[in-house]
């Protein structure tokens, strides 16, 4: 059965809309967003999720704090989560582009424009403060842009970027969860042992680079990483200090790894050719 990868966007509906979803599927819905341990060091503005891991909550998470408050993934726990035959909608922040390759995997953006937005929080945070809830609306999405473009060097924006954009000013929670039951009975959405190839190499990939953010000798390389049944391959430029070795070391101890191609190149070396060329 497909998986629904879905963005949050404060006031688009997003939740009624994965919510009627989950119950046609009989399954649950896990809310979340994506980050990793680098996204609060990153120069932004203070907004939702950094917020939240700063302890200043604000509106946002104030809205979050019952059965549907977020949580913080990074990308290897959500792999996990979308191994999980009982859940039918991943509804957050980076899940929809992180799982965006997996054909199995259908990429949603449920979305409003900005005044229905504004208009829908305020009825429901039964205030006439106007301007703090827009601006809480535009950090939350200043903060998703921000993040989606670290991760994944895209605008969250772009419709190319989903298999079916929603407009929830025109179309109504039904409406929407028709639509995208369509494209979960879409043969084209649905699990194969070719996508479950592409969602385990994505997987491991992820698996792997959370390992090497984690182990002291290995956590400030920057490095690519690729998987492709179980051969990994590592590219990328090794500072002085940092060693190869030990990257591949990490690598080829993180079960599934059955091979380990070493791509990585000196920075020094690879500065002296740019210069001598």
């Amino acid at each position: 059965m497909p998986l629904v990868a879905m963005t949050r966007e404060m006031g688009s509906l997003g939740n009624d809309v994965a919510a009627a979803v989950a119950e046609r599927l009989h399954r649950q819905v896990v809310h979340h967003e994506i980050i990793d341990n680098l996204a609060n060091k990153m120069r932004l503005r203070k907004s939702h999720v950094i917020r939240f891991l700063d302890g200043k909550a604000g509106i946002w998470e104030r809205l979050t704090t019952d059965k549907t408050s977020l949580s913080i993934y990074t990308a290897d726990e959500t792999f996990s989560l979308a191994e999980k035959q009982e859940v039918a909608v991943i509804h957050g922040w980076g899940s929809a582009q992180l799982l965006r390759a997996v054909p199995h995997v259908i990429s949603l953006r449920v979305c409003a424009p900005l005044e229905v937005r504004v208009q829908r929080m305020i009825k429901q945070l039964n205030t006439d403060d106007r301007a703090f809830v827009e601006s809480e609306i535009r950090l939350a999405d200043e903060a998703y842009g921000a993040i989606t473009r670290r991760h994944f060097g895209i605008d969250w924006h772009d419709p190319e970027q989903y298999d079916l954009v929603l407009n929830t000013e025109r179309l109504t929670i039904k409406e929407c969860a028709d639509e995208v039951m369509g494209l979960v009975d879409d043969p084209e959405f649905q699990e194969t042992r070719d996508s479950m190839r592409v969602f385990s190499d994505l997987a491991l990939a992820a698996q792997v680079r959370a390992v090497l953010r984690q182990d002291p000798r290995t956590s400030k390389m920057l490095i690519s990483i690729t998987s492709a049944d179980g051969m990994l391959t590592l590219v990328g430029l090794v500072d002085p200090g940092q060693d190869a070795k030990d990257a591949i070391e990490v690598a080829a101890e993180v079960p599934g790894v059955k091979k380990v191609v070493n791509q990585l190149r000196p920075a020094a070396a690879a500065v002296s050719h740019i210069v001598e060329g």
